[in-house]
């Protein structure tokens, strides 16, 4: 017996879509604190941009990276994002994900200190299209902007911990 598309066609949407929420809330889980707080606060960055009208969603996360020194804790991710239905100024509830739109890339490099509740050091964000023209030229920038993010909070950057240094007070001559 086959079926007609418009029997099918919504289920597969629909169970499209669930597979979808559920691989994102999968990632999610395996975030630790730090590396879901630079998620929002990409996702912040990307939609406060006066060029994003629409608003979009987590798509994937892929090459985490999260060291930590004595300085603090760096993380670095890639968050693919995927172009909602629904308009930023006007946000709903249920904002399906829109198939063959834009599907940038965000690069994200943050360092957080030592806290009990981290303060960002430094960070660095990259959001464009998957596929650009100076795709070298940008991994150069991107790589170099990072390194400098991870080095924040060391050497002349590091606070003034007591005990640092002394000082005497000279006696007169």
């Amino acid at each position: 017996m086959r079926l007609p598309v418009s029997l099918w066609l919504p289920l597969a949407l629909a169970a499209a879509a669930a597979a979808a929420a559920a691989a994102a809330a999968a990632a999610a889980a395996g975030q630790s604190p730090l590396q879901r707080r630079v998620v929002r606060d990409v996702l912040e960055y990307f939609h406060g941009r006066s060029n994003v009208h629409f608003l979009f969603k987590e798509r994937e996360v892929d090459g985490v990276t999260e060291r930590e020194d004595p300085s603090g804790t760096f993380v670095q991710l890639r968050l693919g994002l995927a172009q909602t239905s629904c308009r930023k100024r006007a946000p709903q509830r249920h904002c399906r994900v829109l198939e063959n739109r834009r599907k940038p890339t965000c690069l994200a490099c943050y360092k957080f200190d030592t806290s009990d509740v981290p303060k960002v050091l430094d960070k660095y964000h990259n959001c464009g299209p998957s596929h650009h023209l100076a795709v070298k030229e940008i991994r150069q920038r991107d790589e170099a902007e990072c390194r400098a993010v991870e080095e924040a909070g060391r050497g002349v950057d590091a606070p003034y911990l007591p005990g640092m240094f002394a000082f005497s007070r000279g006696l007169p001559a």
